[in-house]
C-alpha cells in the first residue's frame, strides 16, 4: 500500500513527519503499536489515516472533554463528518441519538470513565471496532506524571470488545512506564515506535530572579521584546487572570487570560480568538494547549514552577510547531518549588482525611447504609479531584464497609508512594533549573536516551543569544548541529565569545 499516496489524497499532505508512517505502516500490518512521539508532530494523524483506511469504527479514548471535542470540530473542519465525542457536552436527547445511530459514525471520541459503564460498553459491542486508541497512554501508568486511575480499567475494556488492534499514543514516557502501558492494556507482540521527546528548535532557558517583583518585571519586559505569540503558563486561575488585564493594559498588546474554572463557551472563544490570530499572548493554567494546533507560537513562558518534568515538556511543546526557531523560558525565585509541594500534597487524600471516612464507616453494614446518611457531609471533606481518585480507586459500589476500608488501607498505601514520586519530579524539575550543564542533555537522559546534538539555539548554558528571540528578528535561521563530548564544550566557548563579540 502506497500510504504517501493515501496522506496526499486524505489528508493533502505531501509527507510524514517523523515516526507517523512507521506507527500506521505497522497498524496496517495488523500490529498493535505504542508510539512516542514528540510534541506537534501530529499523532493524531496516526489514528485518523489508518481509521479511514481499515473497516470498522475507531475507538479513541481521550482524558479531557475539551480535548476531544476539538479534536472532533479539526476533524470536521477538515471534513470528515462522521466524528462525534461521547460526553457531557451533549444533552440527554443529543446523547441518545448519538448512540441510537453509533453505527454511522467512524471515528467515536469517549473518555475513559464513559467506556467503562455496562450501556456504554455493551452498545460498542455491537459494533465491528477497527481500531481502539489510547490517547495520553501515559495516563495509565500509576508513576506516570498524570496518572489516571480510570484508565486502569481500559486492559478489562479491550477485552470486553474482543482485544481490537490498538494504538497506545503518548508524547512523554520513560522504558518504565513504556512497559506499565504495555502491560496495563494487556498487549502482546506490540510495534514500539520510539522518538526523542527532543525539540531541536525549542531553547531552553531558566531565569533565576531574586524577588517576585523581579519577576514580574522581567515578565513585562519578556512580553514586550519577544516575538510572538506566546503562552504565558500558571499554577493559579487567579493570577492568570490578573496578570492578563495588568500586561494587557501596560503593553496595549491582545492578551486574554484562560482556564478551567472559565464557561465552556468562552474557553471556546478564546481558543478560536488564539488559533485565529486576534490574541497576542495567552495567560493561561495548564488547561490550556492540548488539542489547540497553532503553528507559530513563538515563545512559551512559565511563570509558576512546574511540577513534573514530563508536563513541563508537553507545554512547551506548544511552541514552534511550524519547526522554526522558538523559546522556552523558566523564571525562577528560589523558593517557588513550595508552591509545587503544595498542590502536589493537595491533590490526593491526606491521612487525616481517609481516617475521617475510616469513622464514618464504623456503625454501617454495607456502602448503601453508609451512602445514604453519610456520603454528602463526607464528600465536603475532599477536593473534587481528591474524590474522584478515591472512588475509582476503591469503587465502593455493592462493597460491604469492611471490604471498603480494606481497600482504603491499600489505597493510603498507594497515595504515600504516589507522594514520593511527585516529589522526586519537583526535585527533578528544580535540578533542571539549576543545571549549569546542558539543559537539553538533561531532559534525554532523563528518558534514558542518547545525548543530543546542540544547536545555536540549545540553551542558555550552551551560549544562546536571546536577541534572535525578539521582535522584528529572523526566526528561520537554520542552525547547524554540533556533536557531542569535547565539541559540545567548543561550541560553549565559541557561542561565549559571540555574545562578547555582539556586545
Amino acid at each position: 500500500m502506497n500510504l504517501e499516496k493515501n496522506l496526499m489524497k486524505l489528508f493533502s499532505l505531501p509527507s510524514f513527519r517523523p515516526g507517523q508512517k512507521e506507527a500506521i505502516s505497522a497498524l496496517m500490518e495488523n500490529r498493535h503499536t505504542l508510539a512516542m512521539l514528540p510534541t506537534g508532530t501530529g499523532k493524531s494523524l496516526v489514528y485518523q489515516l489508518p481509521g479511514k483506511l481499515l473497516k470498522g469504527t475507531v475507538i479513541i479514548i481521550s482524558p479531557l472533554l475539551s480535548l476531544m471535542q476539538d479534536q472532533v470540530e479539526q476533524m470536521k473542519m477538515n471534513g470528515e463528518k462522521s466524528a462525534v465525542a461521547i460526553n457531557s457536552f451533549l444533552n440527554w436527547q443529543e446523547r441518545n441519538d448519538v448512540i441510537k445511530n453509533i453505527r454511522k459514525y467512524k471515528f467515536v471520541f469517549i473518555s475513559p470513565e464513559m467506556i467503562g459503564t455496562t450501556y456504554i460498553l455493551n452498545v460498542l459491542k455491537k459494533l465491528e471496532i477497527g481500531l481502539f486508541v489510547v490517547d495520553e497512554a501515559h495516563c495509565i501508568s500509576q508513576w506516570g506524571y498524570d496518572f489516571r486511575p480510570e484508565y486502569q480499567n481500559l486492559g478489562i475494556v479491550r477485552k470486553e470488545l474482543g482485544n481490537p488492534l490498538t494504538l497506545a499514543l503518548t508524547a512523554t514516557a520513560t522504558p518504565a512506564i513504556r512497559k506499565d502501558i504495555i502491560s496495563s492494556l494487556a498487549l502482546e507482540f506490540v510495534e514500539q515506535v520510539i522518538y526523542s521527546v527532543d525539540r531541536p528548535n525549542i531553547a531552553l532557558t531558566a531565569e533565576i530572579l531574586s524577588s517576585g517583583i523581579e519577576k514580574r518585571k522581567r515578565l513585562e519586559e519578556l512580553t514586550n521584546t519577544l516575538q510572538g505569540p506566546g503562552i504565558i503558563y500558571f499554577s493559579s486561575k487567579k493570577l492568570a487572570e490578573q496578570t492578563a488585564a495588568e500586561l494587557k493594559q501596560n503593553s496595549g498588546k491582545r492578551i486574554n487570560a484562560y482556564h478551567g474554572g472559565m464557561s465552556q463557551e468562552d474557553r471556546i472563544l478564546i481558543q478560536q480568538q488564539f488559533l485565529n490570530g486576534q490574541l497576542d499572548i495567552v495567560c493561561a493554567t495548564s488547561a490550556f494547549g492540548m488539542g489547540v494546533n497553532k503553528e507559530n507560537i513563538r515563545y512559551v513562558i512559565h511563570y509558576h514552577f512546574p511540577t513534573q518534568v514530563e508536563s513541563f515538556l508537553q507545554e512547551i511543546g506548544r511552541a514552534g510547531r511550524d519547526r522554526q526557531n522558538s523559546i522556552s523560558i523558566l523564571l525562577y525565585v528560589p523558593g517557588d518549588e513550595t508552591l509545587a509541594y503544595q498542590l502536589t500534597e493537595m491533590e490526593l487524600p491526606n491521612e487525616l482525611q481517609l481516617n475521617q471516612l475510616r469513622r464514618s464507616l464504623l456503625p454501617y453494614t454495607t456502602y448503601e447504609d453508609w451512602a445514604e446518611k453519610e456520603l454528602a457531609w463526607i464528600m465536603e471533606q475532599f477536593t473534587e479531584t481528591q474524590w474522584r481518585v478515591l472512588t475509582a480507586y476503591v469503587q465502593p459500589e455493592g462493597k460491604t464497609c469492611k471490604q471498603i476500608e480494606a481497600k482504603l488501607n491499600h489505597f493510603s498505601e498507594f497515595c504515600k508512594n504516589r507522594l514520593a514520586v511527585k516529589k522526586q519530579s519537583i526535585h527533578d524539575m528544580l535540578a533542571w533549573v539549576l543545571l549549569k550543564q546542558c539543559r537539553r542533555s538533561y531532559l534525554t537522559s532523563y528518558f534514558q536516551e542518547k545525548e543530543a546534538p546542540i544547536n545555536s539555539v540549545c540553551c542558555d548554558n550552551c551560549g544562546l543569544n536571546m536577541e534572535r528571540f525578539y521582535a522584528g528578528q529572523p526566526i528561520n535561521d537554520k542552525a547547524e548541529l554540533v556533536g557531542d563530548g569535547w565539541k559540545r564544550q567548543l561550541a560553549f566557548i565559541l557561542n561565549k565569545r559571540r555574545e562578547k563579540a555582539d556586545e
